[in-house]
């Protein structure tokens, strides 16, 4: 399958790349590791007719300890976050839940930026992130704003990035010796999850967010408050489905999206309890 005719300029900084997106608007595209766009593209779900290259935008690949928290730029490829001394030191379920996503080749093109910014609830590290609290930090020509990952994802592959602004960096808490888990259940090991968890505990707090449970990634709150209220893993997980709106597919149904879920999240939490 062959895309759209489209034109191409590559952008040397950030700056760079948020005037060139400006100036074509909703018809314009980011392109960092591709995993995510062309295959749009080849099948013309996605037509746009410019495409801004930020693939060697240097200056938005790191990952930095800011104190409280860790620092990513959003064109830091999943196999750099993977094998980050730093991630594995101070958030080291986000290091492991990078190793998941697709295989080494995917791992050393794909960015976490251009992840998150694509919003699929089938994403490994849109989950985790939203788990462990973090914020991501976007530009655009009139400056820089912080979004909450609670508040980032409105849709299905839709994000509250505004046409015009470009994901820059990701702000991660560090973990502090929480507990933690990723369980992610797939026909593949390359395969998208059919059901995945990302989940920390920390003393009478917690994070549990869910993969593929809903047209955007999951954030379980009913979990997290039963296991506030006292309730044990097992009767916490038994909420793990209350936020999540599971679709059926050729791989689950709803029902046993449904029963996954719970049992992942059980697993998850058994071994972030230890």
């Amino acid at each position: 399958m062959i895309p759209a005719a489209f034109e191409y300029k590559r952008a040397s900084s950030a700056d760079e790349a948020i005037s060139l997106i400006s100036q074509y608007g909703d018809e314009a595209k980011f392109l960092a590791g591709g995993h995510s766009l062309i295959p749009l593209m080849k099948l013309r779900l996605a037509q746009p007719t410019m495409l801004v290259d930020i693939g060697r935008v240097k200056d938005l690949s790191y990952i930095k300890d800011a104190g409280d928290h860790i620092a990513i730029g959003a064109l830091t490829r999943h196999m750099d976050v993977e094998k980050s001394p730093v991630l594995s030191q101070h958030v080291p379920l986000l290091a492991h839940a990078a190793g998941y996503v697709g295989d080494a080749q995917v791992r050393h093109r794909g960015t976490i930026g251009g992840s998150i910014a694509h919003a699929d609830p089938a994403s490994d590290l849109t989950a985790t992130t939203l788990a462990l609290g973090a914020t991501y930090v976007v530009q655009g020509p009139n400056g820089k704003r912080e979004i909450a990952a609670k508040d980032f994802y409105k849709g299905f592959l839709e994000s509250a990035l505004a046409a015009d602004e470009m994901l820059v960096e990701i702000k991660v808490p560090k973990m502090n010796g929480a507990g933690w888990s990723f369980q992610k259940f797939n026909r593949r090991a390359v395969d998208w999850a059919i059901v995945g968890v990302a989940a920390w505990r920390n003393n009478g707090d917690s994070g549990v967010a869910l993969v593929n449970m809903g047209s955007t990634p999951v954030l379980a709150g009913a979990v997290s408050s039963a296991l506030a209220k006292g309730a044990s893993v097992a009767d916490a997980a038994a909420h793990a489905a209350d936020d999540a709106e599971p679709q059926a597919d050729l791989n689950a149904s709803v029902e046993y999206r449904t029963h996954l879920a719970k049992v992942l999240v059980r697993r998850a939490l058994e071994q972030a309890s230890k």
